[in-house]
């Protein structure tokens, strides 16, 4: 495994629907315990759970867990303002898919408002 620090490249995320533990330790260079750990803290982190209480992570957790690490590692964040910095970007994210729906519902209502006129 790679050191937090270091500036090595992570590897590309395999063509897969679900991850180990094991697996998204090693595609993100993160000891398993604190994959565990950083659910408790970061609740867009959140790998379904199976039998035995295993945990599967999807593509978006990769992802997910990669942000948090560059985040805390990289960018030299604190847990508390990598999870305000998550927040934040979640919150751009919907309002921009809100802004792109409402442009969207005008355009259709405005073709329907153009038909109605003939």
């Amino acid at each position: 495994m790679l050191d937090p620090g270091s500036n090595r490249e992570l590897p590309p995320i395999p063509a897969k629907r679900y991850f180990t533990i094991g697996e998204v330790s090693e595609l993100c260079d993160v000891k398993p315990h604190v994959l565990r750990y950083w659910e408790t803290e970061f609740s867009c982190l959140e790998p379904s759970k199976r039998r035995g209480n295993r945990r599967y992570y999807q593509r978006h957790d990769v992802l997910v867990v990669r942000q948090i690490r560059s985040l805390l590692y990289e960018q030299g964040y604190t847990i508390g303002g990598a999870r305000l910095r998550l927040e934040d970007e979640s919150t751009k994210q919907e309002t921009g898919l809100s802004n792109q729906i409402i442009r969207q519902v005008r355009a259709e209502l405005e073709e329907v408002l153009q038909l109605l006129r003939r």
